[in-house]
């Protein structure tokens, strides 16, 4: 593997998820990187040149209880080494308050940085009977001065749109990252054409990462950043392994930013400022 000494990555993932039938097909497991152990992560780490990293419990099997039960061990990864900051799974559905009352009990734990959430194992952000699991992790998220992880893809529950709610009602007080810049053409458009930096002018604490992105949006969103002079201290570098891959992302961040300021700022000093 090529290393890229110095490099922060704000969105990677820890534990392996079981086979599971996707789409009605036969059980696959298509995160043929994921890392069972802290020691496995670690040598991933030595072998890239990653200095720093948000480690997150892996997820996408529809069954919350895995992704919770990786919690511990993001945490113990922060706490064997101090390159790693953890995320911890929580989620707004009812079903799961329990698990999410458990989880925000471990968010004053060595190293905890964030709290993630994804709509992908259910729940929507306007949906009424999770506004009030929502209230409480943004509450203990504020507390404790952590971000929020937020997923985003196109349509449903992980649109821009319903995660927006989110960053109107919460990023005042509590810096809200969202994870894959809207995940797709749809949301690319919606964020670098006017939304993302309108919250930023409103005084909301937004951040994202281009992992996922399409082709053409890391150059567009480098270029409205210098166009509109907002928006350069709000862009991490995300590799989302195991369900992204470290040596493309990395490709196709370094191409859009060079080596100047915003790429010290996209590979290295926001994620410094942000979670360390």
């Amino acid at each position: 593997m090529t290393t890229t000494p110095g490099v922060a990555d704000a969105h990677r993932h820890i534990g392996v998820l079981p086979a599971y039938p996707f789409y009605g097909g036969p059980p696959v497991k298509p995160d043929t990187t994921a890392r069972a152990t802290v020691k496995q992560l670690i040598a991933d780490l030595d072998a890239e040149g990653t200095t720093r990293a948000l480690v997150l419990p892996n997820y996408g099997v529809p069954d919350p209880a895995i992704a919770f039960s990786f919690n511990e061990l993001a945490i113990e990864a922060a706490q064997t080494d101090d390159r790693v900051r953890a995320g911890l799974w929580v989620s707004p559905r009812p079903e799961d308050e329990q698990r999410t009352a458990r989880a925000l009990a471990l968010a004053g734990e060595e190293g905890v940085r964030a709290l993630k959430l994804s709509f992908l194992l259910g729940g929507r952000a306007t949906d009424p009977d999770c506004r009030p699991l929502l209230d409480r992790i943004f509450r203990t998220a504020e507390a404790h001065r952590l971000v929020v992880h937020v997923h985003t893809s196109p349509g449903a529950a992980s649109d821009i749109d319903e995660v927006g709610h989110l960053v109107e009602w919460y990023a005042d007080r509590v810096p809200v990252h969202l994870v894959h810049f809207g995940g797709g053409m749809s949301g690319h458009i919606k964020l670098a054409g006017s939304r993302f930096f309108d919250w930023i002018e409103a005084g909301k604490r937004v951040y994202t990462d281009l992992s996922w992105a399409i082709g053409f949006t890391p150059r567009w969103l480098a270029r409205e950043i210098e166009r509109r002079g907002i928006g350069h201290d709000r862009v991490l570098f995300a590799s989302d392994q195991p369900w992204g891959d470290f040596a493309g992302e990395y490709a196709r961040m370094r191409a859009a930013t060079d080596d100047g300021e915003l790429g010290g700022l996209v590979f290295r000093d926001t994620f410094a400022a942000l979670y360390d």
